[in-house]
């Protein structure tokens, strides 16, 4: 299977400034994203930067990179210009990797971009992981996802949905009902074939995109299907704080 791997790395971040550049096992945080791109079996790996001191820096290390507009309202439109700029034909396959997400497995990347492969109707794949205990259901920075009969998401919320009006609420720590299925995480990843991904850099933001702030809503309320690979475990999670970097750190001795 062909796909590329395109990289939206912003390097202003609100929360922990310039985190891409911050070391990450003796390189910075960015390259190591890169590094599990690379893994994934993508046939083009590019690094889509809103500065250039990101270009340079993934330059340096001898990796493809290329200078964006810095006015991107998500990542997804950051991918569609570098998508143009890259001359990716209408039926790419182009798998959007968070910058800041170096715990990412290659396996999963690959699996996501199998989903649009294995399904050639669908222009749009993403990942998610089972919930299993309250607090994570409960907590607005966990997206969670709700499938439809065919796998493909039919809502993302930061919501506890579905709200299972039996059991809940729960108490802090408590292990969900065991209806294997119902409960899932949505992951940051996505998968697009390019000429959708440009189709909709062209939408304008959706009133539930806004008020969740959750940019798949674009797509979902436009009648989009997005598949959903149900992966078992969750890989690292992303950076987004001090902590997070002192734990992905960690991982990378």
């Amino acid at each position: 299977m062909s796909f590329c791997v395109l990289i939206p790395a912003r390097l202003a971040s609100t929360r922990l400034p310039r985190k891409v550049l911050l070391d990450v096992g003796g390189v910075p945080m960015i390259e190591q994203v890169r590094r599990r791109a690379l893994e994934s079996g993508a046939a083009q790996v590019v690094v889509a930067a809103d500065h250039p001191e990101v270009v340079d820096c993934i330059r340096s290390y001898g990796g493809d990179a290329l200078l964006t507009a810095a006015g991107h309202v998500c990542g997804t439109e950051r991918l569609a210009e570098a998508a143009r700029l890259l001359h990716l034909p209408d039926d790419a396959i182009v798998v959007n990797l968070q910058g800041d997400e170096p715990g990412m497995t290659p396996a999963l990347l690959h699996a996501t971009a199998q989903l649009l492969l294995d399904h050639p109707q669908r222009r749009m794949a993403t990942a998610a992981v089972p919930i299993t205990h309250w607090d994570e259901l409960a907590d607005p920075h966990a997206v969670k996802l709700v499938l439809n009969a065919e796998g493909c998401a039919q809502y993302f919320s930061r919501a506890p949905i579905p709200w299972d009006r039996s059991h809940f609420p729960l108490s802090s720590g408590q292990t969900l009902p065991q209806t294997p299925g119902i409960w899932w995480r949505h992951l940051g990843l996505y998968a697009y074939r390019n000429a959708f991904l440009q189709d909709y850099a062209a939408w304008p933001a959706s009133p539930l995109e806004n008020i969740e702030s959750l940019e798949q809503m674009r797509a979902l309320e436009r009648g989009v299907q997005i598949a959903v690979y149900c992966a078992a475990e969750a890989p690292a999670a992303g950076v987004d704080t001090a902590a997070d970097l002192d734990r992905v750190r960690a991982l990378f001795p």
